[in-house]
């Protein structure tokens, strides 16, 4: 038996029956029951097609990306990797979409198309439209993230401010004054990016808390941008003992300006802050930081959104990560005489 004796038997097109399996375009309702009542009555069962078809379902979330041109950071791809693998689990496909610059459209078709039952959106910001377009669709959705008015939408986000305290925390314990706060591009701060905003709040806290010299500088998503960042902070900083970071593409290049520059991590700078764990571990030495537990908030995020499709109205819920921070070779006692060695000769 196969969708051409299905077609036959309904009376519509392969086409038709195609897409009442898969859920690809809209097809009305007498039309999908009757192709229903021929696949029962033939016993016809593609699987999980055939069950799409029964619950009106697709069988699809979509996981909303950031752009198709940017390089996803290792944490992002972890999570990408980890929201396949657990949608799999429960019989469910994944369609991915970039959104923002000019994947707005891709965005749109997933919504007004209803391809998917629901959808799981990455780097949402304070203020985000397409938050407000998806509530507006009634479709539903799991923020990785959550906007400034948070109680209408579910998510799941890792408490940025309370790791950057802890972070700067730590770094004062062992004696450093000066520190600086390394956090992500400033189209994204721009943009109103969450983990940006929160690290900040964080961070100030923690200064006026301790009485520290503090400096927040924005830097793009890529190890040159890192390198040059740190390069200047340097220049304009030469006390600078520490950094606390939570952009974890720019760490080969703050790896290789401290090294350029002559400083021993962690005799003569630490560092330390919210990455993911791969890349905390290959750096050299390997980084003090907490660990995003990417893997878990995609597991997190695709069982969070079965709830949301199969009870929409059920009252939001908020999942929010601390993971502890794993003490390892990147920090130490701030050192004495740096402005000596910064510019060259032995302290």
């Amino acid at each position: 038996m196969n969708i051409g004796e299905i077609a036959r038997r309904a009376g519509v097109s392969r086409s038709t029956v195609s897409y009442a399996l898969s859920g690809k375009r809209p097809v009305a309702t007498s039309t999908r029951r009757r192709i229903q009542d021929v696949i029962d009555e033939l016993g016809y069962r593609p699987n999980a097609a055939a069950r799409a078809l029964k619950e009106g379902r697709t069988r699809t979330i979509g996981l909303v990306i950031p752009p198709a041109g940017s390089r996803l950071t290792h944490m992002q791809l972890d999570f990408v990797a980890s929201v396949v693998d657990a949608a799999a689990r429960v019989d469910l496909d994944v369609l991915l979409s970039p959104s923002g610059r000019d994947h707005d459209r891709s965005f749109e078709r997933l919504v007004s198309e209803r391809r998917v039952d629901g959808v799981i959106v990455m780097e949402i910001r304070l203020e985000d439209s397409r938050v407000g377009r998806l509530q507006e669709a009634g479709l539903p959705f799991v923020g990785i993230g959550h906007t400034a008015g948070d109680q209408q939408m579910s998510w799941i986000d890792v408490d940025y401010a309370g790791l950057i305290q802890h972070c700067v925390r730590h770094l004062a314990d062992l004696g450093h004054r000066r520190v600086a706060l390394v956090t992500r591009s400033p189209e994204l701060i721009a943009a109103g990016y969450g983990p940006a905003r929160r690290a900040r709040e964080g961070f100030e806290i923690v200064l006026a808390e301790r009485g520290l010299d503090g400096i927040e500088v924005p830097c793009g998503d890529d190890a040159r941008s890192g390198k040059e960042c740190v390069e200047a902070l340097l220049r304009s900083h030469p006390d600078l003992t520490a950094v606390t970071i939570i952009n974890e593409a720019a760490l080969p290049g703050i790896q290789r300006a401290l090294a350029d520059t002559g400083l021993e991590v962690p005799y003569d700078f630490s560092i330390t802050g919210v990455a993911a764990k791969a890349w905390a571990e290959d750096f050299c030495p390997p980084l003090t930081a907490a660990d995003v537990p990417a893997l878990e908030m995609g597991e997190k995020a695709v069982s969070l959104l079965v709830e949301r499709i199969a009870a929409p109205d059920t009252p939001a819920r908020h999942i929010l990560l601390a993971p502890p921070i794993t003490l390892r070779s990147s920090t130490a006692a701030a050192p004495t005489g740096r402005q000596a060695r910064v510019n060259g000769t032995a302290s």
